[in-house]
């Protein structure tokens, strides 16, 4: 009965999915069906395969116009007609006909979508990402920005993230890929990955959970163990930035890869100033005033601009 349910559930999804955008609300409703039963993501996976089945058959045979189906009845058969496809074949479609999917986020989003193999990907703020399910490879490029990883096993189909001439390659795993100016930062949270540069195939290094690299062209791929620093670099995902020892400088440069409203030091001694704690992305004015009150300075707002300067 549960397996019954499961699959009419991911029915309704794709053919949800498959309509356009969701809405935020509609995000967090397929985040918490998805979070309730592990099995629902295959299920959700199956259904799309099905879905796009359907639909590539209909578009060939030239039977099917959806302008002339009341939409009612189109996502009652539509639905109907999931349930009853078979999702091995339309696998096996998926893979003919490989479609590249892309998913872009604002400055100051952060969004989590499920990838038709059953991973999921969780993108921070102002990040590109393109997504292409081929027959022996599932191919992701992260053009700009951060995501992490929640990947589906598949030793047939390796996981592989490009960025730029970067190389991140999973089987089954949580890992997590930032472009920046100076390389590549790769966090892995559970299971191991592979890295390398393209040209350097050679010089391949095995990233473990707990553990962070640093991949740049040039020089040597650089492995440390830092389970705790890795979970705090991750506060992205619930909205927060964690801070330990950091500068105020390198706080407001995080802050504002989240805001519009951008935030300034004045005083080069107060961007040295080290901070600890938990603070919220989206609000760089509330952040701004309690470190401004823990390190005695003062907060200038001027409209586009929150300044922190000595009193």
């Amino acid at each position: 009965m549960a397996r019954e349910e499961d699959d009419e559930g991911a029915a309704r999804w794709a053919v949800r999915l498959d309509a356009g955008p969701i809405s935020a609300t509609q995000e967090r409703e397929l985040e918490a069906w998805l979070a309730s039963d592990e099995r629902r993501e295959g299920a959700l996976l199956r259904a799309r395969a099905a879905l796009e089945y359907l639909n590539r058959g209909r578009a060939l045979s030239g039977a099917f116009h959806e302008e002339d189906v009341p939409r009612r009845l189109n996502r009652r058969s539509m639905i109907g007609s999931l349930m009853a496809a078979g999702a091995a074949a339309c696998v096996g479609v998926l893979m003919l006909f490989p479609r590249e999917r892309r998913i872009d986020t604002e400055v100051g989003e952060i969004r989590q979508m499920p990838l038709e193999d059953g991973s999921v990907a969780t993108l921070n703020t102002a990040s590109k990402l393109s997504v292409q399910m081929k027959e022996r490879e599932r191919l992701v490029r992260l053009e700009g920005g951060e995501a992490w990883f929640r990947v589906a096993p598949d030793k047939t189909r390796p996981f592989v993230v490009q960025a730029g001439e970067v190389r991140v390659q999973a089987i089954g795993t949580a890992f997590s890929v930032r472009r920046r100016d100076e390389g590549t930062d790769v966090l892995v949270t559970e299971g191991t990955v592979e890295a390398w540069v393209v040209g350097r195939e050679g010089d391949r290094k095995i990233i473990t959970a707990g553990s962070r690299g640093l991949v740049e062209q040039g020089v040597p791929i650089a492995v440390a163990t830092a389970p705790e620093e890795i979970d705090r670099a991750l506060a992205w995902r619930s909205g927060q930035l964690s801070l330990d020892g950091e500068t105020l400088d390198y706080a407001v440069a995080e802050l504002n890869r989240y805001n519009r409203q951008k935030l300034i030091v004045d005083d080069p001694a107060l961007g040295r100033q080290q901070l600890v704690g938990y603070f919220y992305t989206g609000e760089p004015e509330n952040f701004a005033k309690t470190v401004a009150w823990m390190i005695g300075a003062e907060v200038i707002e001027d409209g586009d601009t929150i300044r922190i300067a000595r009193k």
